[in-house]
């Protein structure tokens, strides 16, 4: 599976984003209304995302991250407000201080405080984000066209 090259453009600028931190994975969430013609690249040390908004904004957004990732287990997903990213740690149960390797805050970056929890110490293996994680993934790596059911039998006539 080969990650798609994506140049920086000219002129872009930075979706919001806010993200929290789970045992297996960190979500990402990019606040971009209505986005269109979405790239992602996925690498062991960082992403990037490219995409225009309704507006036909460029926006551009590249992250180095905390600790490496698992590329082949990383998704997103575009919404019409968001595109969610899914990021498979490389190494589970480690808790990630910060998003970025950069120990300096960048402005478009904030904890998703709704979403976060201190799960180091909880006893709970977030089960239902794990199931809802794998959902995803076979959602989206399946790309699966089925066949549509035969419905002779819904007659009205009895």
């Amino acid at each position: 599976m080969n990650q798609p090259k994506i140049v920086r453009p000219e002129t872009s600028q930075p979706a919001r984003a806010q993200w929290f931190d789970r045992k297996k994975y960190v979500t990402v969430n990019f606040m971009v209304h209505k986005p269109k013609c979405v790239q992602v690249a996925f690498h062991p040390d960082k992403m990037i995302l490219c995409c225009k908004n309704d507006e036909d904004d460029v926006i551009y957004n590249e992250l180095y991250f905390y600790d490496r990732i698992q590329i082949h287990d990383s998704r997103e997903r575009v919404y019409d407000r968001t595109i969610n990213m899914l990021i498979r740690k490389l190494t589970p149960d480690v808790a990630w201080p910060r998003l970025q390797k950069d120990p300096a805050k960048s402005s478009w970056i904030s904890v998703d405080f709704d979403n976060w929890r201190d799960w180091a110490h909880e006893e709970d293996d977030g089960k239902a984000e794990y199931d809802n994680y794998m959902d995803m993934i076979h959602e989206i790596g399946g790309h699966r066209v089925g066949v549509a059911p035969d419905m002779g039998d819904l007659s009205d006539s009895d």
